[in-house]
């Protein structure tokens, strides 16, 4: 019996229902691939913000381990860190939970392998970076201000950490950040030279704001040792305490103040900005006199103050998020206190009351929006992360017009009372007056005249040693230099434990060249050569000439088979082309000798004389080639 055929619409129903299966997989695999979108890096950016991509999941009791955070990834229970279509940096609030963040990257090809993961977020307790192996374990590295400085995989004032991601691979990053103070993360990836060249202007800045407070700091101490007026001491205090909480956020304590006492670097922030307070309080109580004045305001100045002190010293006692939150708290409070001691200043007619009021309304303000984005009340970005550093630089400058104001006052007033007896000296000032100025002009013309000639002799002083250390003709380094570089980098290989390889290379048929065309066209091809070589290697390798047709390439950071023979290959062919010179086109080849450190050699000398007995065996095999020197035992 022939079995029954299914009705038309039967197969209608189950293609309707395959295709509904299709339709659902493509729908699954889109979420699934739009819940983890992943940062492309194709290494033609120096930097690339990471929070837009990252996502998060939230750990209460602490419990999770990375194959634990690993598997709820892959099962998309992490979600978006700043939500859908947010924008800015990463801001969990004051929070008690562990938070685990995982980034997904897609390496270009062509992108680099080393790049830099940097928090910039210096006061957070630890933080855990997560980076699965080739067996499917994972590498884990770990900073925070609860270690020491040395301890952190990378130094920087910031937790940064290295990576080493493989090209043309989609892969994911795992953080774990734990932190009992605020929870701000804000992800960079970086290039290590992009890096490099961001910090130089960031540590710029920052010496000098530092260097800022400490001229102001100093400045009015010799004031207060001058007048021993207690308004600069308590000024002097506050610009210290200001220093030291704002070393203590971005970094700048940890790694150069205090780099091995973590245990005072975890505290300093709050316990610097309790500090900067208090002494704010006490300073503006004395610069106001607000003893003699608004009682009711001399109470409020000094409730802020003993609470300051308090929350100064609670670190011993309390936990620190509650200490963290008062702190930030009583920054708003007092900021308006002090506003409110300003209009009442500026109303009583008080010297340097402008100055004071403005100086504390810009310190309120960056007050505030650090706060609020302490709490998460702000997004995290560029002006709020540093609103109070902003606000604190601009109102320590004021609060020092301020005191300036007070003393201009106080010495107009004794002026008017001296008006009499000094306008009969008046004419003898004005005297002395143009014949300072005169003076002081003839003093510039010279000090002018003075510095252009220390300019020509230190410009002759920098072109006597090149000369000595480069060669005349292709500007390469000469023996003598390159003697030094290499001596430099076999100690640097031997401590990184790398290898050195050094590349000496004779040219084939320059001497017909010379013969044919003359000794200005072999100059000429030497100098072109010298061009190829280094276009063929990086910036950091050396080329050298050594005298007549022969030059040298040094090669730091190699694998002596690996690395150098693509590179020999590349210059072999490059030299090979021909020449382009005044009088026609020229062709000459190159026989290279390669030595390394320490395979083949341990020292500069040796290193050399068997890259030299390479080349010439690649001269006996035909030339237009390379030889590899034999491995030296007993290296």
């Amino acid at each position: 019996m022939n079995p029954q055929r299914p009705s038309p619409d039967h197969r209608l129903r189950r293609i309707t229902a395959i295709a509904a299966l299709l339709l659902w997989g493509i729908a699954v695999q889109t979420h699934a691939q739009a819940a983890h979108p992943a940062l492309k890096l194709d290494g033609t950016a120096g930097s690339s913000p990471a929070a837009q991509i990252a996502q998060a999941l939230e750990d209460p009791g602490h419990a999770l381990q990375i194959e634990d955070a690993a598997r709820a990834h892959a099962a998309s229970r992490f979600r978006h860190a700043l939500g859908e279509g947010a924008r800015g940096e990463i801001n969990f609030g004051y929070s008690q939970s562990a938070w685990w963040l995982a980034l997904p990257l897609q390496v270009d090809a062509a992108a680099p392998m080393r790049w830099l993961l940097e928090i910039g977020y210096a006061s957070l307790d630890r933080v855990e970076v997560y980076t699965r192996r080739s067996d499917g374990g994972f590498d884990r590295m770990a900073a925070g201000d609860l270690q020491p400085f040395s301890a952190r995989p990378y130094p920087h004032r910031n937790l940064v950490f290295p990576l080493l991601l493989q090209p043309g691979q989609e892969q994911v990053i795992y953080l774990r950040v734990v932190s009992a103070g605020n929870l701000t993360i804000p992800l960079m990836l970086w290039q290590p030279e992009a890096l490099a060249r961001h910090d130089q202007t960031a540590y710029t800045v920052l010496s000098l704001y530092y260097g800022m407070l400490l001229a102001l700091g100093l400045y009015n101490l010799l004031l207060f040792m001058t007048t021993r007026d207690i308004n600069f001491l308590a000024y002097v205090a506050f610009t210290f305490a200001m220093a030291v909480g704002q070393a203590s956020m971005n970094g700048f304590g940890n790694q150069f103040m205090w780099p091995d006492w973590p245990g005072w670097g975890n505290v300093a922030l709050p316990s610097g900005m309790a500090a900067t307070g208090f002494f704010g309080a006490l300073f503006t109580r004395l610069f106001l006199d607000t003893g003699k004045g608004s009682k009711l305001l001399d109470r409020g100045i000094l409730a802020c103050a003993a609470l300051f002190a308090l929350a100064a010293l609670s670190p011993l006692l309390l936990p620190y998020q509650m200490v963290a939150i008062l702190v930030s708290v009583l920054g708003i409070v007092f900021s308006m206190v002090a506003v409110a001691g300003g209009v009442w200043c500026l109303r009583q007619g008080h010297p340097g009351a402008r100055y004071f009021l403005l100086a504390w309304s810009l310190l309120l303000v960056g007050v505030a929006v650090l706060a609020m984005r302490n709490l998460g009340w702000l997004p995290t970005n560029g002006f709020t992360l540093n609103a109070m550093q902003i606000g604190s630089a601009l109102e320590v400058l004021l609060l020092s017009f301020a005191l300036a104001d007070r003393i201009n006052v106080m010495r107009r007033e004794k002026d008017l009372a001296n008006e009499a007896a000094l306008a009969a000296k008046q004419e003898v000032v004005e005297a002395l007056r143009d014949s300072e100025q005169r003076l002081e002009e003839r003093v510039a013309e010279r000090t002018r005249s003075l510095e252009n000639l220390n300019q020509r002799l230190r410009d002759k002083e920098r072109e006597l040693e090149h000369l000595v250390r480069h060669d005349p003709l292709t500007g390469l380094a000469n023996r003598l230099f390159l003697s030094d570089r290499i001596e430099h980098a076999i100690t640097r290989a031997r401590r990184n434990r790398t290898s050195v390889a050094l590349l000496v290379i004779d040219l084939d048929g320059f001497k017909q060249v010379n013969d044919r065309h003359g000794h200005a066209a072999g100059d000429e091809l030497l100098v072109q050569i010298a061009d190829r070589l280094r276009e063929c290697v990086r910036e950091t390798d050396t080329v050298a000439r050594l005298g007549g047709d022969e030059f040298v390439v040094m090669l730091e950071n190699v694998r002596p088979a690996e690395d150098t023979s693509g590179i020999v290959e590349k210059l072999v062919a490059r030299i090979r082309q021909p020449v382009r010179l005044a009088n026609g086109s020229v062709e000459v080849s190159a026989s290279i000798g390669i030595a390394c450190c320490p395979l083949h050699a341990g020292n500069a000398e040796e290193l050399l004389e068997r890259a030299d007995a390479a080349m010439y065996a690649a001269k006996a095999t035909g030339r237009n080639c390379w030889t590899m020197a034999p491995e030296n035992r007993a290296a």
